[in-house]
């Protein structure tokens, strides 16, 4: 006769199953809340889809001559690419909605000294991320658009496809918001004992001449994105060390304050 087991026993081979299905229906109920909050702020958006792509293409507009304007070499083009920036602007809104379902998911695994770490830098990952984009729209975008409409050839009229022009800024939203991340990944390499400073700091030149590598990876074929994107990672990265010096010393500290 078989004996009842508790599911609940983790030692009990019937019952290991259990916390799996668990987790995973928690992810699907998580995933699904994620899903359903992008839609509650997309929705309202899209109202203003135009208006809101009116505003991203300013920094264009601004430098672009009198006779010129943005094109449409599509047919579906003045309607998908409006809902396509829409969509994504309202993934970039939820993101702190999406974090906050992401450490409710694995907080539970987690020891009191990895939590109290990792809310910070959760918080901390946010709002670089966001700052990364204001700095592009507000500092990269006038100073490259400058410099592509002002080196066109005489007699060439410049317009822009609405759709490229979106590929091309939603490119650099997402370079600018990736590459503001550096300090809080530094951060995460000292803390998990992968590297130390002192290393990190070593590697400075290898670490100077891989940032412009990206910055010409992630950016437009021209010298001026690539170094606006390569300088700020490699003060990025210096503040990440700076951050990471400064955790362990506040970390060093606690053992003797707890012995006092």
């Amino acid at each position: 006769m078989p004996t009842n087991v508790d599911p609940g026993d983790e030692e009990a081979p019937d019952g290991q199953g259990q916390p799996l299905i668990e987790h995973l229906i928690e992810l699907r109920s998580r995933l699904l809340k994620c899903v359903g909050f992008v839609m509650v702020i997309f929705l309202p958006l899209f109202l203003f889809a135009n208006d809101i792509y009116t505003y991203i293409s300013a920094p264009l507009r601004a430098f672009l001559p009198t006779d010129a304007t943005m094109i449409a070499t599509e047919v579906a083009s003045p309607f998908l690419t409006p809902f396509k920036l829409t969509l994504v602007l309202s993934i970039f809104a939820a993101i702190p909605f999406i974090l906050h379902q992401v450490w409710a998911f694995i907080a539970p695994g987690l020891y009191s000294n990895e939590k109290k770490m990792a809310g910070p830098l959760l918080v901390s990952s946010v709002v670089l991320f966001y700052v990364g984009m204001a700095f592009a729209y507000f500092i990269v975008f006038p100073l490259i658009f400058a410099f592509f409409t002002g080196v066109a050839p005489e007699g060439v009229t410049i317009m822009t496809d609405i759709n490229r022009y979106l590929d091309f800024v939603l490119k650099l939203f997402f370079a600018f918001g990736i590459a503001f991340e550096i300090p809080i990944a530094a951060m995460l390499l000292v803390w998990s004992g992968a590297t130390t400073t002192t290393q990190l700091k070593s590697k400075r030149p290898y670490v100077i001449v891989g940032c412009f590598i990206v910055g010409m990876l992630l950016t437009p074929p021209d010298v001026v994105s690539q170094i606006l994107l390569a300088v700020p990672m490699w003060l990025l990265f210096e503040a990440g060390i700076l951050m990471a010096d400064l955790f362990l010393s506040e970390k060093s500290s606690e053992p003797e304050s707890e012995d006092t």
